[in-house]
């Protein structure tokens, strides 16, 4: 199958013999680059164009049917884009110049045609109708490239007049093309900056003057023609001509808000606290460090109120957690309330915030607003239908006296308010340099506990539990003791506050629990006397998820009856959490394990909350037996526990027996059991062992027997 010529002309002539000469000129060319096909009519003609593909139609404007212009207007109807090459009388070259405005590729003076001008201007008509294709191609892929594009686009003339506008730059500047086209750039394009809302000078213009591209400048606003703004970026570039001149520009920008806004979401969160949206460390660090630069520079002063709640913890454990989070917030907008704008509250993490004061004149300054931030704190939260008591302890640290920068300042007053703490909750401390080792030996304490157990530091004493009627021992106390290395031996009165702020009492609970059981275990196969162990567990213990499941585990791996396990457990645990020491301790007595309360009776426990709590003894404070200056016994106050323990036929167990007016006192109120140093002092394991053999504590002649006798 042959190739199609390149090109295919249609010759529209209704003279034969024009017609032939027409056919032999493109012979005697001796190229054959085109196929020649002949209509007579403009009605034949615009058959043919409407079924073949033609690329040059060759018309006499002299046409019978169709005459001049008339003829150029049909075939340009019939087929829009085929080149048109008119053949004119002499009489006729007007019309066929009027043509060739009007789109017409040429023409040729039929009198005057030689073949070689004839091949001249088809090959020319050809080549410009491929030009003029490819440009309509090009300029139609450049067109739909506008339109699709993401960003908007504008373009202007020399003068800064607008010559075009892609969709999206009509969407973005609320202008249509048609509108917008003519106008200045000012009108269709008015830009500000974000900060000062000073307008920005036209970037075309600068461009178009400078002939050199560029961008906007950071933070520029959009206003659109509905008032509407958003952020954008762009880049704006000079339009050149062929010989290089500036002949407009063009600007191609897009919608930044999206952006700007995550940027700014991202920065607050980077800077605030997701919960409260207070300021946290990072930003807190930042504005000290400008508090402390504008006292340096007045000669002034600034402070750091370092605050800690007391017994959040309590609160999460008992309420949950989404309860406590929004104690949180509500705590967080009291002490909003309390500080000027200047000033700072931030959120450390945890329940730790701190308030930044700047500008102070005096540090009773300081002092009035401790005192506001402690009376905001301590007002009742309502939460939820819930009425939340809580209070905070307060440390203050003051710039330059306490400290040269934000962490020195954090730490004095971070000093402060363990100090604070210490000295009972509930109030503030201003930071003096004593406190600094005071701290430092808390946190070494505590640092030390983590590796306690690891290096086996710990050891259990008992201390003998007497049954005064019968004058046997019936069981045991154990107690804690930390033997370390360099320390000596650490009180536990000193250790064990710090191990329930860390939370590291519940390891070293676990494993008191697993050594006193253990070693109960082993005094039963012994066939020792002591019947029973006491544990004291603390309200962290009891709050943690698996402590029942670990108890009871622990009593499986030891072997140990349940029954033989009292946990001694502090009344204002019993007062502060009833609901959940019900179901704790209904649970503990369906498997045996006895409970005692501890210290009871300096508490505010009330009949009715010991008959809602299945209890098997109630441990009686020392100050209720022991004479000491300024304490004198109160036999009601005796007599009232033992109407208690008789309602409710549990066991009355007396602490702190130290002579033998002590125990005649317990005997004369038949108090049940009792311990003390008068019988023996909390002894190792091996020493109980041995008294259980010698029986120094039960015979005739004992201190027991003379002081009951």
């Amino acid at each position: 199958m042959g190739m199609r010529p390149a090109k295919t002309i249609l010759l529209i002539e209704d003279r034969p013999e024009e017609a032939r000469l027409i056919r032999e000129m493109l012979h005697d060319a001796g190229e054959c680059v085109f196929e020649l096909a002949h209509v007579e009519s403009m009605d034949n003609a615009e058959i043919y164009l409407a079924g073949n593909p033609v690329d040059i139609v060759l018309v006499d404007l002299g046409l019978s049917d169709s005459h001049g212009l008339a003829a150029v207007g049909r075939v340009r109807r019939a087929a829009p884009r085929v080149s048109i090459v008119m053949l004119s009388s002499v009489d006729d070259e007007a019309i066929a110049v009027q043509a060739i405005q009007e789109g017409a590729q040429d023409y040729l003076i039929k009198s005057q045609i030689e073949p070689r001008e004839l091949m001249r201007s088809l090959l020319n008509a050809a080549e410009r109708k491929t030009i003029e294709e490819a440009l309509f191609i090009e300029k139609e892929r450049a067109q739909v490239t506008l339109d699709c594009i993401g960003d908007a686009v504008i373009c202007t003339d020399t003068s800064g007049r607008i010559t075009f506008l892609n969709p999206v730059a009509e969407r973005m500047t609320g202008w249509q093309v048609r509108e917008a086209t003519g106008r200045a750039m000012g009108e269709t394009f008015h830009i500000v900056d974000g900060s000062t809302r000073k307008t920005i000078l036209d970037p075309m213009a600068k461009a178009t003057l400078q002939n050199r591209a560029g961008e906007l400048p950071l933070n520029c606003v959009l206003i659109r023609r509905d008032g509407h703004e958003v952020f954008i970026e762009d880049s704006v570039a000079p339009i050149r001509d062929r010989d290089g001149r500036v002949a407009g520009a063009v600007i191609v920008f897009r919608d930044v808000t999206a952006t700007r806004q995550l940027e700014a979401k991202l920065t607050h969160s980077a800077e605030h606290d997701s919960l409260t949206g207070l300021p946290n460390r990072m930003l807190l660090h930042d504005r000290v460090g400008q508090a402390i630069a504008l006292a340096r520079r007045q000669g002034g002063q600034a402070a750091l109120l370092f605050l800690d709640l007391d017994g959040f913890k309590e609160i999460n454990d008992t309420l949950g957690h989404l309860i406590g989070d929004k104690v949180l917030q509500s705590v967080a907008k009291r002490l909003q309330d309390c500080v000027r704008g200047p000033d700072t509250v931030s959120r450390q993490g945890g329940d730790e915030f701190i308030v930044l004061l700047q500008e102070l004149r005096c540090s009773e300054d300081v002092a009035a607003t401790a005192g506001r931030l402690l009376k905001a704190v301590e007002d009742i939260h309502s939460i939820d239908q819930n009425e939340v008591c809580i209070t905070t302890s307060i440390g203050v640290s003051i710039y330059p006296r306490d400290g040269g920068n934000a962490e020195a300042l954090i730490k004095s007053a971070d000093a402060a308010m363990y100090h604070a703490k210490k000295l009972g909750k509930h109030g503030y401390q201003f930071f003096i340099p004593e406190m600094v080792h005071e701290n430092a030996e808390r946190k070494s304490i505590e640092q030390d506990l983590w590796l306690a157990l690891e290096r086996k530091e710990f050891v259990l004493h008992y201390q003998p539990q007497i049954d005064l009627r019968t004058r046997a021992i019936v069981g045991a106390e154990a107690l804690i003791r930390w033997i370390h290395p360099t320390r000596g031996t650490v009180s536990p009165a000193q250790f064990i506050p710090i191990a329930e702020e860390s939370g590291l009492i519940l390891p070293i609970g676990a494993w008191v629990l697993h050594e006193a059981c253990s070693q109960a275990k082993a005094w039963a196969d012994a066939g020792e006397p002591a019947r029973t162990v006491a544990v004291n567990i603390s309200w962290i213990q009891l709050q943690s998820e698996n402590f029942l499941e670990s108890l009871f585990a622990t009593l499986e791996t030891t072997g140990l009856n349940p029954g033989s396990l009292e946990l001694d457990i502090s009344e204002s645990i019993l007062i502060k959490h009833t609901a959940r020491m019900r179901s704790i301790l209904g649970t503990l007595r369906e498997k045996g394990v006895k409970v005692s309360v501890d210290n009871f009776g300096i508490g505010h426990s009330s009949v009715g909350s010991v008959e809602m709590s299945p209890f098997d003894a109630l441990k009686i404070d020392r100050s209720f037996v022991h004479k000491v200056p300024g304490n004198d016994v109160d036999p009601s106050r005796m007599n009232a526990v033992l109407d208690i323990a008789q309602t409710f036929n549990v066991r009355i167990i007396a602490e702190g027996v130290e002579s033998s007016e002590d125990l005649a006192l317990l005997w004369v109120h038949g108090c049940d059991e009792a311990l003390g140093y008068y019988f023996a002092p909390p002894v190792a394991a091996e020493q109980l062992n041995a008294m259980f053999r010698s029986q120094e504590l039960l015979g005739e002649g004992s201190p027991f027997s003379t002081a009951v006798n």
